[in-house]
Order: C-alpha cells, then structure tokens, then sequence
C-alpha cells in the first residue's frame, strides 16, 4: 500500500496566512492539503479554498476533510467538483460527512427532521451520477432532475470518500462511497472500521480499494511533555467521552510515527496530520517534512 500523508493547516487556515501557508506545502512537497469545514470560525471555507489552493500550485492535491453533503444540493455540488477537476486534474480529493462537526451548524444544512440520512444516501447516489454520465435523469424521494449535466466529466471518475465512525456510516462507506477517512480513532478501533467497511462493500457486492483507507490524526507540540490543549480535550470529551485522549492524539513527532506505523498495520494508509497546538504553522511545517515525509513510500 502507498503510504501518503497530507496536511491539514489548523489556525494557518484563515484568510491572512493562508496563501503563504500553500505556497510552503507545495515547495516543501507535501502530498496534500485538507480543509476543514468549520463555518463558524476564522477558517477558509473548504471549496473557495481548493479553488485557490489548485490554482497557486502545479502538484499539490486538496481535499475536503470533511465536507457536510446532507443539505446541500448534490447537482451544485457535482457542478463545483467537475469544474475543479477540470482545472487540476487528479488534484481534487472530495470527502464529505453527514453532520458538521460543530453542533451549532447543523441548522445551516437544512434536511427533512429525522431523514438525514436518507438525504445523505440519495445525495451520494445522485453525485455519483452526476460524475459519470454525461446527462442524467433522477426521481428519488428528496431530488429530482430531468436531463441534468454538469458539463465537461473528468477522465477518470473521481473517488468520493466518506468520514464517520458511526457502524451506520461505515456500512455506507462500503455500500456507496469508494474511500473512507477516519478520526479519533485508536489503531484498533480503526483496523475493526476497515474491516466493518469491507464487509458492507463484499455484501454490495462491491468493491473498496486497500489503499483508500485513512484517518486524520492531530498532533500537538504544546506545554511540557507535549501536553494535550485544554480545546482539543473538550471537543475529544464530547465526541468520545469514553476514550483516553492519551490514545487519539500523538503527543510530539516520536508519537506520531509511533501511531502512523500502528495504523498502518490496521489497514490503513492515508493520513491528514493536523496541528493541534497553537503556534506558527512553518515551524510545524518544518517537524513534519523531517518526520514524517520520509515514512511515506
């Protein structure tokens, strides 16, 4: 498996750092960059943002990580990732989740009370659609469209990966989507997630690809003994109140290696490392070039 490890910028993320944040990816040649969707914060908001990332690099791919699809109308969406895979091709990294991950936001993506599911499985059908043919007639429950295109289609479908850890999601990773990305996940937890994955894609009768298996970990640099921020353990304290934070952050470069190799024995092989700590991104930038680049094969 090909081993690949993206980046995802933390507060370098806003407006005012950055394009000088891009422009040290793609000259320290980092494989990727992904953009959390966070509405309510400083942060570039995912889509604008890898429109401008693909347009200041020549080999820097950029991903969602992870976009709310539910509430949003999937022949946009298909419009917005055909447009950009037709601008960097074999560039464009799209994953998308069914809640925002701050509760707050849920009201901006606005679906029927109680089928947000439903919405979700029938957005991703219609996607999928959308970016394979070249004119498409749809009459599900939630969307209809008669003789929609979206225009130019990339040579090579893209992959549509999916987030969550939910055994609903996951099953909904193997039956509909063709990668998954994970998070707070200890390498055990992760490897039972892949497995439960690629027995809903056998039962579909479909196929997950082994190297399309991921997870974004955050790795602090703070305090003494690389302490976890008093943030980071509030928001691990509400998603997973029963987990030991100690066991789904790397605490220090020695960590995260430590943790990526016991992930990769889990099955997986694509990693977002996220700064969790305050504190200037080159500096950050700098440890995961000399530590974490060189894993990759």
């Amino acid at each position: 498996m090909k081993v690949r490890i993206g980046i995802s910028l933390g507060p370098a993320g806003t407006p005012g750092q950055f394009a000088d944040a891009v422009d040290l990816l793609e000259q320290a040649g980092v494989d990727s960059l992904w953009l959390s969707e966070i509405t309510y914060s400083p942060l570039v908001e995912p889509f604008t943002g890898m429109a401008f990332a693909l347009a200041r690099t020549r080999r820097l791919k950029a991903g969602t990580g992870v976009s709310v699809l539910p509430g949003r109308h999937p022949v946009l969406v298909a419009k917005q990732l055909a447009s950009l895979a037709g601008l960097a091709p074999g560039r464009v990294l799209p994953v998308f989740g069914v809640l925002p991950a701050q509760p707050a936001e849920r009201v901006l993506f606005d679906v029927p009370d109680g089928r947000r599911a439903a919405v979700f499985d029938e957005s991703l059908r219609l996607l999928r659609l959308l970016l394979t043919a070249e004119r498409v007639t749809f009459d599900g429950e939630f969307f209809t469209v008669s003789d929609a295109t979206v225009g130019t289609l990339p040579a090579k479908p893209l992959d549509i990966w999916l987030g969550g850890s939910a055994p609903a999601g996951l099953r909904r990773v193997g039956r509909l989507a063709d990668g998954w990305l994970g998070s707070l996940l200890t390498p055990a937890e992760a490897g039972a997630a892949v497995k439960i994955i690629q027995d809903a894609a056998a039962e579909a009768r479909r196929e997950v690809e082994d190297d399309h298996f991921g997870l974004s970990l955050p790795v602090t640099l703070a305090g003494n003994g690389h302490g976890i921020p008093a943030p980071l353990l509030a928001s691990i304290n509400r998603r997973r109140p029963e987990a030991d934070p100690a066991t789904l952050v790397a605490r220090g470069w020695d960590d995260a290696r430590r943790m990526i190799g016991q992930y990769v024995e889990a099955g997986l092989s694509k990693f977002v490392v996220r700064p969790a700590s305050p504190g200037p991104f080159g500096p950050f930038l700098d440890g995961f070039v000399r530590e974490l680049l060189p894993i990759q094969n």
